[in-house]
């Protein structure tokens, strides 16, 4: 069966207690099949992760998530604030702007998968953004400077500027790509990573900064660049600091991975361990997905002496799979 972790630090297991684990965790949502596998023939689309929200004025929230596998059946999704459908987004998309909301106030968002019969999968964990007050300001941010990034693969770009001025405060930057608005980040946050890229293809990215009057600033200059042709490893999306180490307990053996996150336009909730060439479990954490450092700990066996070549890749918030991390070597019994 195919194992799900719970979101806490390194822990010993067997797999009958992993079987326990799956039957009795309530921040997971799916027990031998990852959340994200929604689709298949007969289910119903999983619930959304890495489901984000941030104010991106007084009147208007950002919320992005994760989207699903291409082949998941997912056809569309719907963003709900409080128990109201505010959004229809198409599956090719995971984030959106939901406006026309009131100052100083705190919403609460959840967003559902649709699949292609039309069928609601359940919702996402809830997540909360509060809007700033409302301000009497008809100045606009100053433009942001020194824009600049680079291609990173096939797939992706990294984004970044210096912070913009503003008389009230900058409370977000809203990327474009070309004339469409792609992402927005919070007003302390002054570099991205743009993902769902295509290979060999040429973009142009200006950045905009938006105080809480909904006041636009002047365009970056274009950050222009060329993804890498065909489809490359992935190595820029992989995760990094990859390390695998082994031990034993009560007459087995565990391998003990750590690692740290891929840096992306959102969260990444989703990783797939390969074992010996092979897929050995799939990882989703329910709750609070790790930023800066993963572990995760499995049982392979009660044999000492036994070599094992095990190596990660992530999910991204786009729905692709990433680049493996570079492949370790390891063998129990031994430090």
């Amino acid at each position: 069966m195919r194992r799900v972790p719970v979101p806490a630090p390194r822990r010993h297991r067997t797999l009958g207690r992993v079987v326990a684990l799956c039957v009795a965790s309530a921040l997971l949502t799916a027990c031998g099949r990852s959340v994200a596998d929604g689709g298949e023939s007969g289910r119903m689309p999983g619930a959304p992760t890495g489901v984000t929200a941030a104010a991106g004025s007084a009147t208007s929230v950002h919320v992005m998530w994760n989207t699903a596998p291409a082949a998941s059946g997912v056809a569309g999704y719907e963003v709900y604030r409080g128990p109201t459908k505010v959004k229809d987004v198409p599956a090719s998309e995971h984030m959106v702007d939901v406006t026309r909301l009131s100052p100083s106030t705190t919403y609460v968002f959840t967003v559902r998968a649709r699949d292609t019969d039309g069928r609601l999968g359940p919702r996402s964990r809830s997540v909360r953004a509060t809007t700033p007050a409302a301000v009497v300001d008809h100045s606009a941010p100053s433009r942001p400077l020194d824009a600049h990034g680079r291609a990173v693969g096939s797939r992706a770009a990294q984004l970044s500027w210096s912070p913009s001025t503003d008389d009230r405060g900058v409370v977000s930057y809203d990327v474009y790509q070309a004339r469409t608005k792609i992402h927005s980040v919070g007003g302390n946050q002054t570099a991205t990573v743009v993902t769902g890229l295509r290979p060999g293809t040429r973009y142009s990215f200006t950045v905009r900064a938006r105080d809480a009057a909904d006041n636009l600033s002047p365009a970056s200059t274009a950050v222009r660049l060329t993804t890498a042709p065909g489809s490359d490893d992935g190595r820029a999306t992989a995760p990094s600091a990859f390390r695998a180490t082994t031990h034993r307990a009560d007459g087995s053996h565990y391998l003990d991975l750590s690692w740290v996150p891929p840096r992306t336009d959102g969260v990444v909730t989703r990783y797939q361990v390969q074992l010996d060439g092979q897929p050995a479990t799939s990882l989703v954490w329910g709750g609070t997905a790790p930023r800066e450092k993963a572990s995760y700990s499995f049982y392979v066996g009660r044999e000492a002496g036994v070599t094992h070549r095990v190596r990660i890749r992530a999910m991204l918030p786009d729905g692709t799979w990433g680049g493996f991390s570079p492949e370790r070597t390891v063998t129990t019994g031994r430090p």
